[in-house]
């Protein structure tokens, strides 16, 4: 659990980011969560925002598989207007993602895409 703690922590560090959980896509259950801001997006919410994202991956492979698509999924952006979300599916931990709030003017979705794949090399579950 320590080093979910640490890996969501880290998340949090990354610029921009308002709130940050780990879940189990094919359960729709938080491993973690944390928020700067409970005005902006509440850590209560990101338990919700994983399990109804957990749906957005599942709809999202049925679409790959149907398509014939055989890469993997890495990320998937979900743009506001005033936030990204980011999904970030771990390649090292099966059936695990990230789940990033985003300011849209603080963040910037590259760097954080880059920092997010680091600190994923360093989760053990």
């Amino acid at each position: 659990m320590d080093n979910i703690n640490e890996s969501i922590k880290s998340a949090l560090s990354i610029d921009g980011t308002i709130g940050a959980a780990l879940g189990d896509w094919a359960t729709g259950f938080s491993l973690g969560q944390a928020s700067l801001n409970d005005n902006v997006f509440p850590a209560s919410k990101l338990e919700q925002a994983i399990a109804l994202n957990s749906e957005v991956i599942k709809a999202k492979n049925r679409a790959r598989d149907g398509l014939a698509i055989t890469a993997p999924i890495e990320d998937i952006l979900i743009t506001l207007a005033d936030q990204y979300h980011l999904i970030r599916i771990c390649e090292m931990a099966e059936g695990v993602f990230f789940y990033l709030v985003m300011d849209r003017e603080k963040a910037n979705l590259g760097l954080a895409r880059i920092k997010l794949r680091q600190i994923e090399k360093n989760l053990r579950m």
